[in-house]
């Protein structure tokens, strides 16, 4: 986050306290498990300053409202997990520092310096061992195998980057992306065939595979429709358990890359969108449907959207299984799908919005939608990179009305931001932002 959105959400923060003192709530009463926001900020010294000046009766009270985990140590916030706690980790295939292009693991240096140097992932404090283990026996396999790696698209190659998927259970599925190039399909078939060998009964076995998938992909990325998961051996699916649900994943399916972080995540967006038995949620970006699907016995209706055909299968799956019957989830991209379905809510039932998408934002089309749909008077925005896309998309939301760019609708106003850090050893974390209007 640039210095300057950081500073406005601290004057916001410092506003709220001051002057809406209705909103403090004691850290030990509210259960949103938030960072430190000295921390967050960079802001040490605010930090200090709080602790220093006791004797000022009210400079507790504010250090309790801005920064209000500030008497807790940084380990006792993040608890219970701060290493190895990523459930899906993506390894590339390059050169490694000796030389060799049959190396898996993370990249260093910059395409633009061409100085590009791929690295083992063995001492990353946030990468589990399982998943090094398995990025290290597809090393084994690729300085094996006869065929080159693809570096280049146009260069040729074959072997591409390994994804592993990991569950609380110790349950792993690998994804292997494989360009085929100019091979028949049976060419095609000796090589999965060799793979999925290495894995059950070669070196690879010590890995201990849930499941293995095969994707042939002529693209940097694609998904199932595009090119199917073709599933070499074991099960379709990994399970999760979080918020007791018990939640389906398929391959090409978003969760949270952080488990224990995603409950503490899920349980501060549900505080925060204030639903009841007369309300609607709507879960735009849905991903497998955790968020409405946690809240489903709190409301009237959930309705899900979601581009990734194989996570709405899953939401579908999840529903049934944990009896919710109160849901519907639809495929497809929100800006399509959003406009037609708010039409049939301004029958003046109460319609809470929770939005949490990619990196890229919202397309400016969902922005109208949700502007123009006189229901929704409650958002809730995840975002884990608020800068670029999504400092656009919370400006249009609120704005004053402007008839040409379709913002018909009564502005939001921005009423609380609460960082949730589920990314521990890097400078990255989600902020939930509540918007009323």
């Amino acid at each position: 986050m640039c210095i300057t959105c950081r500073f406005v959400t601290y004057v916001y923060l410092c506003h709220v306290a001051v002057l809406h003192p209705s909103t403090r709530q004691h850290p030990s009463t509210r259960h949103l498990h938030q960072v430190d926001f000295s921390v967050f900020f960079g802001w040490q010294a605010l930090r200090e300053e709080s602790q220093c000046t006791a004797s000022d009766t009210s400079s507790p009270w504010l250090a309790d409202v801005v920064t209000p985990l500030w008497r807790l140590s940084y380990e006792e916030q993040l608890k219970p997990v701060i290493n190895g706690y990523r459930n899906k980790s993506t390894f590339s295939v390059n050169r490694g520092p000796d030389g060799n292009p049959k190396t898996v693991g993370y990249y260093l240096g910059t395409w633009r310096d061409g100085n590009i140097v791929c690295v083992r992932s063995n001492n990353l404090k946030n990468i589990p061992e399982k998943h090094s283990q398995v990025a290290q026996y597809y090393e084994v396999f690729l300085r094996q195998s006869p065929l080159e790696p693809c570096l280049v698209f146009h260069e040729g190659g074959y072997w591409r980057e390994l994804i592993v998927r990991t569950n609380s259970q110790g349950h792993t599925m690998a994804i292997i992306t494989f360009h085929p190039q100019k091979l028949s399909q049976e060419e095609l078939h000796v090589q999965k065939e060799t793979v999925k060998e290495f894995f059950i009964r070669g070196p690879g076995a010590a890995c201990d595979l849930t499941s293995l998938y095969f994707q042939e992909s002529t693209m940097t990325r694609c998904s199932h429709q595009q090119s199917p998961y073709q599933l070499l051996f074991g099960e379709p699916y990994i399970f999760e358990e979080l918020l007791s649900l018990k939640i389906r994943i398929s391959p090409d399916a978003f969760f949270q890359i952080n488990t224990a972080g995603a409950e503490m995540l899920y349980r501060t967006v549900g505080e925060l969108t204030g639903v009841n038995s007369d309300t609607i949620l709507l879960d735009i970006c849905c991903g497998t449907g955790v968020i409405g699907l946690s809240l489903a016995q709190h409301t009237s209706q959930v309705l899900g959207i979601e581009l990734v055909e194989q996570a709405v299968e899953d939401a579908r799956w999840t529903a049934a299984f944990n009896g919710i019957t109160n849901s519907e989830f639809h495929t497809g991209r929100a800006e399509k799908i959003l406009p037609g379905l708010l039409k049939s809510k301004e029958d003046g039932q109460s319609v809470v919005a929770v939005v949490n998408p990619a990196r890229a934002g919202l397309h400016y089309k969902v922005i109208q939608a949700i502007r123009n749909c006189g229901a929704i008077r409650t958002l809730v925005f995840v975002s884990c990179k608020l800068h670029g896309e999504s400092t656009r998309n919370i400006i249009e939301l609120c704005c004053p009305p402007d008839s040409a760019k379709k913002h018909l609708g009564e502005p939001f106003v921005l009423q609380q931001a609460v960082p949730v850090d589920l990314f521990p050893h890097t400078p990255h974390c989600e902020l939930v932002l509540l918007f009323t209007r």
